[in-house]
Formats: C-alpha cells, structure tokens, sequence
C-alpha cells in the first residue's frame, strides 16, 4: 500500500481499491505565511451549485408577493421550511430565457439560455452551460473539473424533459450533453474508488459492506500520527460522513429486490430505497463531501420529479401534477415543493456547519442556485429562482423583481459567473449582469 500522496495543496489516501481524497488539514500545510510574523491563511475556493428541479412549483403558494420587494416580504408557504435560511437567500422573479418557446424543452437549455432554431436547416441546437462555463476556469486545480448528477429515473421520466435518464443539465462548448452520474451508488463510486476497478467488482465490495476506509485503514493510521488533534478532529468528522453514506447506500442494495406494495385507492406506500427524497438526500450528501475535500468546485443536479412524487406517496406522472388546476393533481403539487424546500433547507444546514480552509463555511464561499426553467405547466415565464450562499458576493435576504418582465435568466448565470471571479463578458442572450444582486 502506499503512503498517503500530498500534491500541491491536496492530500489523499489510498488503497488497492480506493482513493479518499482528504479535508484542508493545517498539518499537512494547508496554511500560507506572508512573512515570519504574519500568517495569512489561504483563501477558501469559490464553488457553485446548480440544482435543475424541472416542471416548475405551486405558482400562487411558492413565489412571495409580487408588491412585497425587498427584505419585508412574506415568506410564502412552499418555501416556509428555508425559513432559518431566509437570510442567506434571495428569491428572484421575472426571469426567463427569451428562445425557450416549446414548453417540453425542460431542463434542455436552463443554464444556456440557447436558441435551438439559430442554426438555419437544424431542428435544434444548443450551446455550453453556465456550469461548464464555471468549469473551465474554477476546475483546473481539482481533481474534477466538474461533477454532473442525474436521477435514473430522468427529470420527469424521458423526453418530456427534453432528455432522458442519465444526461445532465450540463452542455460543452460544442452544445453537445455531458452524461451525469445518475444514482447515488454510481455518484459514490466515481468520488471514493479506484478509478481502475471495474465497477462491478467496486460494486461488489460495496455490497460485501467493504468501506472505502477499510481500503486506505493503514494509510489513515499513519497520517493520524503526522496531525494535530483539531484536524484529527476534523478527519473523523469527514470520515463519519463517509462511513454513514455507505450504510444509506448498503440499505439500498438491500431494497433492489423487495417488490414495491401495491396501491391503495391512488396511493402507494414510500418504499425505503434511494428513490425521491432519500435520493436527493443523498445526492446532497456525496456533493458536501465532494465540496469538502475540494474533489471539485462546480456541480450540477438534474433532480428527479417521478421518483419524488412516488416516493411522498402518491402515484401520478410529473407531467400531469405540473397541469394542476385543484384537487389532488394540486396537493401532490404543494407536497412535492414542501419536500425540495425541505431538503434544500437540510442541504444549506450541512454546508454551514463544515469549515472552510480558512475557518470561514463552505455554505459562505458557495453559491448555490435552485429553479427551473418552467413556471408551471408548459408556462417558459418567470422561471422560479432561489439563490442562495455566499460565494458569488450577493447581498441575501430580499425579495426581487425585476422592472422587465423579460429579463434574460442568462443575466443571473452572467452575475454568477462574475460574482466568483469567473471573467466572462456575456453569456446566451444575457444583456448585462443584474446589479440588484450586489447592492444593499
């Protein structure tokens, strides 16, 4: 086995089948001296997160007021769990990207903001991502550039989404789809194991209940030897969260096989595999750990919305909740934006409570974006947008609507971009950055 490797400022350990990228520990140097009798810790990474919730929200119970603008709004009820949040967040109205006319493109152009028509004799086109415009410049110092994460199931179940299981929100500089990691397990693996097994034997270990700390046991002996009790303090906290992901996951494999109860009268009982909310928790547990260990500074979620409804109980497509008028198509509707406002509010609370290399967040030096590029229906107007951490220098806690109805979302991305120091002069049909976002 070999000993733990340190590149630059980045540690790992490794076994024969695992490589366990660490936490900024002060003791392995994680700490810059400007001169003999001045010490400057090194400044913590930007990061930014974009979660693709797909089919839009519950219009009248998830945006707050329209003539409620600025911090004295009402919270409104589908967001009521973020309520400790409600500082460190900002909800924007009045968004939209002006080429997106086909209200089944989904998630398809959210972060690009394309015209699929630009190209004469094309039937579709589209161009990179914000996301991967982040990646190019915030990802060449880790060891992935970015990480893309899908549900199994798709967004909405396939096409109606604009692509089916497995491809991402993210697009390259081509316009061409990048696939995601599209479950948890396949999430794990591509952030702890040995990029040389095969996945069915890395699949097997993890089925065998073989952690990948077992795997690297001697490697971390060692360096708990070389660290002062703050870090040892730190890495047993990370290892923990490591240790408690596999035993979610092992509980999963041990679902694959029970048959899903049938149905009473429209409902169906939640099962405890890693579908719908268990999923997205966990997808929010690999990306802390990816974040925490600076395994790379750009993610993205195509977060599923079948899988989410099923798992709250109740049996109807995406597509027919997000056509609500009243009844039960509109309490499945109200349930599913309770449960992401519920998780994103769990989401934020664990990046909070890690530290940073320089003791500061990682929730502080992260922008993380929730939304969708439908209202509601096939409805393309007034995507709705929460915003939230503080990576990208925003002034938090306010309510805003911008004065043109038509204000490219492609703005935001642009703002984004700047606001963690990405040097990027437009993007898609961006027409300027939204400069409310950094006034007080």
């Amino acid at each position: 086995m070999k000993s733990f490797a340190q590149h630059t400022r980045r540690a790992f350990l490794r076994g024969s089948s695992a490589l366990v990228a660490l936490p900024f520990l002060e003791s392995l140097g994680f700490r810059k001296y400007a001169s003999a009798a001045t010490t400057n810790i090194a400044a913590a990474p930007k990061r930014m997160v974009f979660l693709g919730m797909g089919y839009g929200v519950t219009e009248n119970r998830w945006y707050p007021d329209i003539n409620e603008v600025g911090r004295n709004y009402t919270l409104p009820k589908m967001l009521k769990p973020l309520e400790r949040h409600r500082d460190d967040m900002t909800i924007i109205q009045n968004l939209e990207n002006q080429f997106s006319n086909d209200g089944h493109s989904g998630s398809t152009f959210w972060l690009t903001g394309a015209n699929r028509y630009a190209i004469s004799g094309q039937s579709f086109h589209n161009t990179i991502s914000a996301d991967q415009v982040a990646a190019e410049q915030l990802g060449k110092n880790t060891r992935f550039t970015s990480i893309q994460l899908a549900s199994k199931s798709g967004a909405g179940g396939g096409s109606s989404d604009g692509h089916g299981p497995g491809l991402s929100l993210a697009w390259n500089r081509y316009g061409k789809p990048i696939a995601a990691q599209n479950t948890p397990v396949a999430a794990y693996h591509r952030l702890f194991s040995d990029s040389t097994m095969p996945l069915e034997q890395r699949q097997k270990l993890l089925a065998e209940q073989h952690s990948v700390l077992d795997a690297v046991l001697s490697d971390a002996t060692s360096l708990k030897r070389k660290i002062n009790p703050t870090d040892a303090d730190k890495l047993n906290e990370y290892f923990q969260s490591i240790r408690e992901i596999e035993v979610r996951l092992e509980k999963e494999k041990q679902w694959l096989g029970i048959p899903v109860k049938e149905p009473e009268r429209g409902l169906k009982t939640p099962g405890e595999s890693l579908e719908g909310v268990e999923e997205i928790r966990m997808m929010y547990d690999l990306m802390v750990a990816a974040m925490q260990v600076d395994a790379t500074r750009v993610l993205s979620y195509r977060m599923p919305v079948n899988a989410l409804i099923s798992s709250l109980g109740a049996e109807m497509s995406a597509h027919t909740m997000s056509h609500y008028t009243a009844g039960e198509r509109y309490i499945v509707s109200e349930m599913r934006d309770l449960a992401n406002s519920r998780l994103l509010a769990e989401f934020f609370d664990k990046l909070k409570a890690l530290k940073d290399a320089d003791g500061s967040s990682l929730f502080d030096n992260t922008v993380i974006t929730f939304g969708s590029n439908l209202r509601t229906g096939h409805s393309l107007k007034n995507c709705p947008t929460l915003v939230a951490g503080g990576g990208a220098g925003i002034v938090h806690g306010r309510h805003l609507v911008m004065e043109d109805k038509k204000t490219p979302l492609c703005n935001l991305w642009l703002s984004l971009l700047n606001g963690v120091g990405v040097e990027a002069e437009s993007h898609g049909d961006s027409t300027g950055i939204i400069k409310e976002l950094f006034e007080a």
